[in-house]
């Protein structure tokens, strides 16, 4: 969209991500975003949703080997092994997470959220790929959580 910032654009301020197909997409794009350019990850995100089957956990969770040869051969998407395989063990832990709690949402609820989400980050990075301290935090900022700004 002509003048959207490419930053906030995908960020869900107000309302938060309506299913966890959408907080999965949020936190995909956040690993792929680490140490690139937000243009970049803008421009080529609907190539990620098209090659990430618009980022539904069930059919990402089941990708294999030929999927991971597939997407590293695309060239509309960023082709690092390391975060594609993040992608598809990330959305198995999403839908272990679905098991256990019922949705993303209701796992985020039970999780501690004092001293800046300094205890949901450490769960993050605890049961999620490429998930470190500062990608944790963009992702809590993008989908709504008031986590504040660490200098």
């Amino acid at each position: 969209m002509p003048g959207e910032n490419v930053r906030t654009g995908w960020f869900f301020r107000d309302t938060g991500p309506p299913n966890d197909n959408s907080y999965y997409e949020n936190m995909t794009r956040c690993v792929f975003q680490a140490g690139l350019s937000w243009q970049l990850i803008s421009d080529r995100w609907p190539n990620f949703k098209e090659a990430f089957k618009d980022f539904n956990i069930e059919e990402v969770s089941k990708f294999d080997e030929d999927d991971i040869g597939r997407l590293l051969q695309d060239s509309g998407i960023i082709r690092n092994r390391a975060k594609i395989e993040s992608a598809i063990i990330n959305a198995m832990v999403f839908s272990e997470i679905k098991e256990e709690y019922g949705s993303f949402r209701d796992f985020m609820d039970n999780l501690d959220t004092s001293e800046n989400y300094k205890h949901v980050k450490k769960e993050l990075s605890k049961r999620f790929e490429r998930m470190g301290p500062k990608t944790s935090m963009i992702f809590l900022y993008s989908i709504g959580e008031n986590i504040k700004h660490e200098g």
